[in-house]
């Protein structure tokens, strides 16, 4: 099962030239939520990450905002992609960096520690701001975390552009965000993640 996520991305860019990561699918094929670390030596020696499953009862409230009509996201990947194969040492250090993002997630969700979390969300933002610039990211994708960071409530993207994930636990502030991702076109809705689906 671990390969079937390698397999697919390699259907997808060799046979469709879609530029893509691993994360999306190792969630279509393990569904619910999933630690993934896609550590360099394990990848290359073994054609997949470390994935390990995660309670969706750890989860705290989430919510997605997204572009109703996004455009296709493999430009904002293949600056950065380059810049990784060439060994540029400040995308080397953003990646190893955001790996540990997602272990100070992952242990922020085991013990339901929001202010950690929501730190670490925002941390992941910032970076990708640096690395992949404004003008990569766009106007619409930079909006979508503006109107989160004016309300106190931490957001980052969700994949690589058109929608972005946030977690938000009061209900007054919940209903101001939706007011103002609808106000600016912006679709909102409130997640309910959950668990893999029994076969």
């Amino acid at each position: 099962m671990p390969l079937r996520p390698t397999f697919v991305l390699s259907v997808e860019m060799e046979e469709l030239g879609i530029q893509a990561g691993l994360q999306d699918r190792v969630i279509q094929v393990y569904e619910g939520c999933m630690y993934m670390d896609f550590n360099r030596l394990s990848v290359e020696e073994r054609g997949y990450g470390d994935y390990s499953r995660l309670p969706c009862s750890s989860l705290p409230p989430l919510w997605l905002a997204y572009v109703a009509n996004p455009s296709n996201s493999g430009k904002i990947h293949s600056d950065v992609k380059a810049r990784w194969k060439a060994g540029d040492a400040a995308v080397l250090e953003a990646m190893q960096q955001f790996g540990r993002f997602t272990d100070i997630a992952r242990d922020a969700l085991l013990v339901k520690d929001w202010a950690a979390l929501g730190k670490a969300m925002n941390d992941n933002f910032a970076l990708r701001r640096r690395i992949y610039g404004d003008a990569c990211l766009g106007a619409d994708n930079l909006k979508m975390i503006s109107i989160a960071s004016e309300l106190g409530v931490p957001a980052k993207f969700s994949g690589s552009g058109g929608a972005v994930l946030g977690m938000c636990t009061e209900a007054a502030t919940l209903e101001a965000l939706k007011a103002s991702y609808a106000s600016n076109g912006f679709e909102f809705v409130e997640l309910t993640p959950h668990e893999q689906a029994t076969k």
